[in-house]
């Protein structure tokens, strides 16, 4: 309300109704500007203007000005200061998306390594299982083999005596014994083996 009272003052020294800026106008005619007679009074009027224009700059319009320059000064602090934050906060989200993903890797790779491990050692160990199976197998049928042969060489000994007890018996008409076809079937056998021996 003072700052309207004070501009409706100043608008209405600087009317024409009141002419006092002009010293009362100039029945004459011509410039009163030019007039030297009213210069005192046009210097005077200048000055009060100037004064009272300065002192409403100086009252409203430049507190206005510093308050707007002030706010946005204000505004541009908070806002730099905002992306001051944001951007740190970005840079953490970066280092901690960074350090857990360094942190994924190590756990992927200690997990693989120890699924090769543990891939390897079961591979071992049932290496080890069959390996052990197949010798138990061999050991089995290498039994079965020394049984088939001894009994083949048992069978031997007796189709061999039986042969010789038939081819003598065929070409001599002598009826031998089992027993002493038996005895000359090992002793030749056993001859010939030490004849391969040497």
């Amino acid at each position: 309300m003072k700052h309207k009272t004070l501009l409706l003052v100043v608008t209405l020294l600087m009317s024409p109704a009141f002419g006092w800026a002009a010293g009362g106008g100039n029945e004459a005619g011509g410039l009163p500007q030019l007039d030297l007679t009213t210069w005192p009074t046009q210097l005077f009027w200048l000055i009060v203007t100037f004064a009272i224009m300065y002192l409403l700059m100086s009252v409203m319009v430049t507190p206005r000005i510093r308050s707007v320059l002030e706010d946005r000064q204000q505004r541009i602090t908070n806002d730099l200061e905002k992306a001051r934050d944001a951007d740190s906060k970005v840079t953490e989200m970066r280092l901690s998306y960074e350090a857990s993903l360094e942190a994924a890797r190590s756990e992927a790779a200690e997990k693989a390594r120890d699924a090769l491990n543990e891939a390897k050692l079961t591979a071992e160990k049932a290496e080890a299982e069959m390996a052990t199976k197949l010798n138990r197998k061999i050991k089995t049928a290498e039994k079965k083999m020394m049984k088939m042969r001894d009994d083949a060489m048992v069978n031997i000994d007796e189709v061999a005596a039986e042969i010789t007890a038939l081819t003598v018996s065929h070409l001599t008409n002598l009826k031998p014994t089992k027993a002493a076809v038996s005895k000359s079937v090992k002793i030749a056998m056993a001859a010939r083996a030490n004849q391969e021996a040497s």
